[in-house]
């Protein structure tokens, strides 16, 4: 299949221009101006933005979690986000304890195959990391799967000591892997948990009253130190608050390789969202909402490059019946919230529309950065001769309303209900092929194929 893009504004993280695009296959070609080639498509982007699809690095499709699952599969997730204008998903899979690390990613492999609408890639969620285990390290990352997941959160589930964060920090840093932290100091947030369950304070809103600021910045602080003597680049997941930003700045003036990432929530939510009924539970994730002053600071990191990507921590649970299982404490609501589909439109009204960021940095949060973080660049997250064709028509003249009655994430609620926000994705290329048209899906369940990834080398 040949494809020609004619006549569109071409913009990657460094360029921005009107030119012609002609794609053979999966791959981009040729770039120019006024492109005679016969093609068997030709889209006109004539008045439109032509930009790299966007790469979200932070999904949990199929998630076991609280005594459910997270309510997006791979055959609904990764649909919701094509129609968002994302070609990549990078999905965690999960070493329970006891088990091998290979295993835990076979499980993953086994609930995605065949299954995707667009490429993807995997972390793996490491919950035992002792010296016998580097070598099953190394084998995944010859494999492709060169990131891992740490927690300081969840006694008893994912949580990891400060010596296994070390040792798997200095195993990876040894190959050019990437350790994700996520960063709060669980052990004491569990004991703020008991004492306000104890005297009774069991709404939605209390997720967040339990979970201070400082928990997050201590989280940080710690994850960066143990990184530093471990000689091995940090990269902090879902940064929430300044206090927690505050931490990666003062590293990175030091010239220490710590990386964040944000999400839309944190930019566009906030701890008022909760109220004071069981309503709050759509909004009930880790880290929790934050007061609105923080979304001030957050815009300036991803400005100013303290933060480097926004991704969604995409992880639904549907209100019915999923939710509902914390209807009486807030401590068994399954944490998590929907937003893999919301993502580029959201971060375009709120950055670029409303004059926070640039166009070109757009592009890079969205999907430059994390290519180049995460070993998939210049294949991803670029529009250049050579590299997959994942590109995103994108309308930066129209407006649409973020509602469940019209997004096409298998949840129940949508997190940003009623919000309208200025540009549409329009027309979606996966390698080439057209898996979105005119805000219509025309893909095939199985289109996506799984990345091999190369070393995490920061950007």
């Amino acid at each position: 299949m040949k494809t020609l893009i004619k006549n569109g504004r071409i913009v990657t993280a460094v360029d921005d221009y009107t030119a012609d695009i002609f794609i053979d296959g999966e791959i981009v070609m040729t770039i120019g101006r006024s492109l005679d080639i016969a093609a068997d498509t030709v889209i006109d982007a004539t008045g439109k933005l032509v930009i790299p699809g966007g790469i979200d690095p932070h999904t949990h499709m199929e998630l076991p979690f609280g005594g459910t699952e997270s309510s997006d599969d791979f055959e609904t997730g990764t649909r919701a986000a094509a129609y968002g204008g994302t070609t990549t998903i990078i999905d965690f899979a999960v070493q329970t304890k006891g088990e091998s690390m290979i295993a835990g990613v076979d499980k993953w492999h086994a609930k995605a195959e065949g299954k995707t609408a667009i490429d993807y890639g995997f972390h793996l969620i490491t919950t035992d990391f002792e010296d016998k285990h580097t070598e099953e390290m190394y084998t995944l990352m010859d494999e492709g799967i060169t990131s891992f997941k740490l927690f300081m959160a969840y006694p008893g589930v994912f949580l990891a000591d400060d010596a296994t964060i070390f040792r798997a920090m200095s195993a990876a840093g040894e190959r050019g892997g990437l350790i994700c932290m996520h960063a709060e100091n669980g052990i004491v947030i569990d004991e703020i948990i008991k004492r306000a369950l104890a005297d009774g304070r069991t709404a939605p809103k209390y997720h967040a009253l339990t979970r201070p600021t400082i928990a997050e910045a201590e989280g940080v602080h710690r994850a960066i130190a143990i990184a530093e003597m471990a000689e091995s680049p940090v990269y902090i997941v879902h940064l929430s608050c300044n206090d927690a930003l505050n931490q990666v700045r003062e590293a990175r003036d030091r010239g220490i390789p710590a990386f964040a990432e944000t999400c839309p929530q944190y930019l566009f939510l906030s701890i008022d969202d909760y109220g004071d009924d069981f309503e709050g539970a759509k909004y009930v994730m880790t880290p929790p909402l934050r007061e609105k002053h923080n979304h001030s600071e957050l815009w300036k990191g991803l400005k100013m490059d303290d933060l480097q990507v926004v991704s969604t921590d995409h992880c639904p649970f549907c209100m019915k019946e999923q939710k509902e299982l914390g209807k009486n404490s807030f401590a068994e609501i399954p944490n998590g919230a929907p937003g893999v589909e919301n993502r580029m439109s959201l971060i375009y009204n709120g950055g670029v529309h409303e004059n926070r960021i640039s166009l070109n940095r757009f592009v890079e949060i969205t999907s430059t950065a994390a290519a180049k973080m995460f070993g998939l660049f210049p294949r991803k997250g670029t529009i250049a001769v050579g590299s997959d064709a994942d590109i995103v028509i994108f309308d930066p003249n129209r407006s649409q309303t973020l509602s469940v009655e019209t997004h096409h994430m298998n949840v129940d609620y949508n997190a940003y209900e009623g919000k309208i926000v200025q540009g549409v994705v329009e027309t979606v290329l996966s390698r080439g092929k057209v898996v979105v048209k005119d805000e219509e899906y025309v893909g095939e369940k199985g289109d996506g194929r799984f990345l091999k990834r190369g070393e995490c080398v920061g950007v």
